[in-house]
């Protein structure tokens, strides 16, 4: 099976930066697009970013459009998640999770990592 492993979270000042890398070991990762979710206490998970398993196209939910940037590095099984102009409204745990094709179609199965916190203090 796939496993995911986030890192690269933490605390930030408003208006700072943070990238978050998740890591993958198992199956192929090539072959996976990957997305990017969070969830904060008593708020449901929300869709944040995604990438096909070519990194040539990429989806953002409103909220984060202009602020984040998803990428990967197949050669290194690693997707990462660049998050500029963090606001207090990114604070939440960030979960990576992978689709199960090379295009991505948020799918409810694939594979979850355990997340990673970001918290980001006003």
């Amino acid at each position: 099976q796939v496993q995911l492993v986030e890192s690269g979270g933490g605390l930030v000042q408003t208006g700072g930066s943070l990238n978050l890398s998740c890591a993958a070991s198992g199956r192929s990762f090539e072959y996976y697009a990957m997305g990017w979710s969070r969830q904060s206490p008593g708020k449901e998970r929300e869709f944040v970013a995604a990438i096909n398993w070519m990194g040539s196209r990429t989806y953002y939910a409103d909220s984060v459009k202009g602020r984040f940037t998803v990428s990967r590095d197949n050669d290194k099984n690693t997707v990462y998640l660049q998050m500029n102009s963090l606001k207090p409204e990114d604070t939440a745990v960030y979960y990576c999770k992978s689709d199960l094709g090379p295009d991505y179609t948020g799918t409810s199965g694939g594979f979850w990592g355990q997340g990673t916190q970001v918290t980001v203090s006003s």
